[in-house]
This record gives structure tokens, C-alpha cells and sequence, in this order.
């Protein structure tokens, strides 16, 4: 197969730990061609989707690890697939790739996941859709409705709904400390919607990814440990990751949730679990395959090549 991955600049990649590089040394493993392109290198002329694409060779160097051939316009459609993996944040400028990405979709594109279905996945609003799943939480600009939960609830995480990477996540405790503060400055002063959840203590045990690929959940999560001091499990935050088999629950919400997600044309889902309770639904560009790999032996990347050449082979017939 010919598959253009749609990526952020190669030169940011750290190759020890990317997905997007893990599902490229797949792909070349089983002789498909890549090939790479910017999401700004979108573009609709003449009523074609096209990009400026580069193919790519891999080196197998862990730090030089790519050779680049010569730019070209090329429309989507000569691939065979489209991996969609720009990281968030997800601005207008995604959601006009999205766009873009459901044109060419029309013209006969295979994309990777669905532009529809990323568009319309809140990452962090999709919870509700599984209210048998998540903590009690309240979503609203309003300042007043924000204290009263927390005077219920008496220790609150508040988080934006556009963040990424544990940005913007402030916990509250029973003493109020800096609420005011807090809500004013996330919210914008009542400009922004905020999310606030019940704090889920077993934070300390891990902030769990679970893969699901085609479908099908990945036998194993990655559990991200909070530094000392931090409420924030995320790796981007400095966690520390802990590959581990599903426990009964984080198996019935993924089970409950992957069948739905796979026929909204999501092949690759991150849900985030804490405890026993779900509180993101990733669709823009999960994390982790190397991770689970490198400490279990489990091969993440083959299986989403494989679900990969069979959602094209799908396609095709």
C-alpha cells in the first residue's frame, strides 16, 4: 500500500517513544510505501483534495532516522491510505483539515480515523455519552453552579475542554483553596466552558490509556503515575508509564464502548480510565504503542497495520 501519514514536523518526532514511528516501521517492515505531509500542506484546487507530500525512507537510525524524497502536489486519492496523526490542539485549523479530509473521503480516500467522526468527538465531552461510566461531573461556564458542585462533591478536578497533555488541570480540595481564582482564569472570566469532575483517588495507581484498534481493545494498558506532588498522570507532565493487562473493569468499558466507536470509523481509540471510571475518549492521535510493546512484548503497532490493510481491504471490495 501507498500510505500518507499526516503528521506533525518529522523533526519533532522522538522516535524512542512515537506512535506515528512505530506504525511507520511497521509498514515499511511489510514493504508498503510512506509517505509524509503537514497538515498545512492541505489544499482544494480544482475541486481535489491534494497535498504536498514527501515520500520517506527510514534509516533505522534512532536519531537520524528519515530520508525525505522531493516534494510533490498529489490528491489524495493515489493512496491508499490517509493516517490522519497531527496532534491537538484541536483549533479551527483541525477542524478545517477535518473538512478537507471528509472531501477527499467523497472523492474515494480512505481516511484514518473517520474526519467526521474526529470532528464530531469531543475528547473530553464524549464521556457523557457512557454516563454508566464516568464520575459525577458538571460542564458549564457558570461560576455559581461550579461552587455549588463543589461544596457537594468537596474535592473537584477542573479542567478545560480543549487541553491536551495534563494542561490546564487544577484539583480543588475540601478547604476551597484558590476556587475563585482558578474558575475566573480556566474560564476566562466566563468566556470558556469548563469541566469539573469528582476527584478520583486512585489517581495514585495510575491514569490508565486503553487501545482499541479495529474494534478490539489492546490486551494491555499503559498506567501513567503521577510524580510526587502532581494530580496529572500524563507523560507530558512527567508520569511515569506502567504497562499492565485490562483489569475486569477497564475490559467492560472498553468492550461496551470499542463496537460503536469502530462503526463511527474510529480504527484507533485512546480511552482514558481512572479507577473504575472512564474520563477521556482520544480520536485525534492516541499514544502509547511503544510503551505497552516495550514492556510486555505485545506488538501494538502490528496490530493496527493489520486492522489497517483490512479496513482498506474493506473498502476496495
Amino acid at each position: 500500500m501507498r500510505i500518507l501519514f499526516i503528521t506533525d514536523p518529522l523533526d519533532t518526532f522522538k522516535t524512542y517513544k512515537d506512535s506515528t514511528y512505530a506504525m511507520m516501521v511497521e509498514a515499511v517492515e511489510r514493504g508498503h510505501e510512506l509517505f509524509a505531509c503537514l497538515q498545512s500542506q492541505l489544499s482544494l484546487s480544482a475541486h481535489q483534495v491534494e497535498a504536498v507530500v514527501r515520500p520517506l525512507q527510514l534509516t533505522g537510525d534512532a536519531h537520524d532516522w528519515y530520508r525525505a524524497g522531493e516534494p510533490g502536489l498529489q490528491p489524495l486519492t493515489g493512496f491508499d491510505a490517509v493516517v490522519m496523526r497531527k496532534d491537538p490542539p484541536f483549533d479551527m485549523e483541525y477542524v478545517t483539515s477535518t473538512w478537507l479530509l471528509e472531501l477527499a473521503e467523497s472523492q474515494g480516500a480512505n481516511v484514518f480515523n473517520k474526519p467526521q467522526a474526529i470532528r464530531d468527538h469531543s475528547e473530553k465531552l464524549a464521556i457523557a455519552r457512557y454516563p454508566e461510566y464516568i464520575t459525577p461531573t458538571l460542564v458549564t461556564r457558570d461560576a455559581d453552579r461550579i461552587r455549588a458542585f463543589h461544596a457537594e462533591h468537596r474535592d473537584v478536578i477542573l479542567k478545560p475542554l480543549d487541553g491536551m497533555g495534563g494542561m490546564g488541570i487544577f484539583r480543588v480540595g475540601a478547604e476551597g483553596l484558590n476556587l475563585g481564582a482558578i474558575i475566573e482564569t480556566l474560564g476566562e472570566n466566563g468566556a470558556r466552558t469548563l469541566m469539573v469532575q469528582r476527584y478520583i483517588p486512585e489517581i495514585k495507581d495510575g491514569d490508565k490509556r486503553i487501545l482499541l484498534i479495529g474494534g478490539v481493545p489492546v490486551p494491555y494498558s499503559l498506567a501513567r503515575i503521577p510524580k510526587d506532588g502532581e494530580v496529572r498522570g500524563n507523560l507530558a507532565a512527567g508520569g511515569t508509564g506502567r504497562a499492565q493487562e485490562l483489569s475486569a473493569r477497564d475490559r467492560e468499558i472498553a468492550e461496551a464502548l470499542a463496537p460503536g466507536l469502530w462503526e463511527q470509523g474510529l480504527l484507533l481509540v485512546g480511552l482514558d480510565v481512572i479507577g473504575d471510571y472512564l474520563t477521556e475518549v482520544n480520536v485525534t492521535s492516541p499514544t502509547c504503542f511503544q510503551e505497552i510493546t516495550q514492556q510486555t512484548g505485545f506488538q501494538v503497532a502490528a496490530m493496527f497495520i493489520d486492522a489497517l490493510e483490512h479496513a482498506v481491504q474493506a473498502r476496495s471490495r
